[in-house]
């Protein structure tokens, strides 16, 4: 991937044969979306085969169908869906700050925003200090050492309630796995009897 692009990753999913596809934008560039694939190798991504496009939705598509023909040829599955800002974690306890929320070296939070005092959250569900998001889900036990709680969203997630995009790449996946299987023999089968 070219750094000097401006290219941010808004969408990325990785598959169990540490390849993946992502989908990244940049307002400044004169074609504003692009799908990519990438391979992982030691928590590092090197992105390549860039596809671009003037507008989001061909971008996306573009990223599921390549997601879909990878899953269908190489026989991968669908590992992790990671999109900045998917994951939210309240802080009930105290206000976010140095040592209160973890770092996992491939997961920093990509934001951390602190409230003037403890306030109702999540229509008055509980109340919470502040919020982080992450790109990735936390473990739970990420979340529980640090006393996060998720967002009633992210705790769905941990369920495997995909979001929009979510179940756009499961559908390519079972579509990709529906194509891959040879077709039964039906009716106008030939007749082998007189073999």
């Amino acid at each position: 991937m070219d750094k000097n692009a401006g290219y941010k990753i808004t969408v990325a999913v990785l598959l169990s044969d540490q390849r993946g596809f992502a989908l990244g934008e940049s307002p400044t560039a004169p074609n504003p979306y692009v799908s990519w694939q990438f391979t992982e190798e030691a928590g590092k991504r090197d992105y390549y085969w860039g596809h671009y496009f003037n507008d989001r939705a061909s971008a996306e598509k573009d990223v599921a169908d390549r997601m879909g023909n990878h899953m269908r040829q190489f026989s991968a599955e669908l590992k992790q869906l990671e999109m900045p800002g998917l994951y939210k974690y309240y802080s009930t306890q105290r206000p976010v700050d140095i040592g209160t929320f973890p770092k996992p070296y491939d997961n920093r939070p990509d934001e951390i925003v602190n409230f003037d005092k403890r306030v109702p959250v999540e229509g008055g569900a509980f109340a919470a200090w502040g919020y982080l998001t992450y790109t990735k889900p936390l473990t739970r036990r990420e979340a529980a050492d640090y006393e996060l709680r998720p967002a009633p969203k992210t705790e769905e997630l941990w369920r495997e309630e995909p979001r929009p995009i979510a179940q756009q790449m499961k559908e390519a996946a079972e579509q990709a796995r529906r194509e891959a299987r040879p077709p039964a023999p039906g009716k106008d089968a030939p007749d082998r009897e007189g073999r």
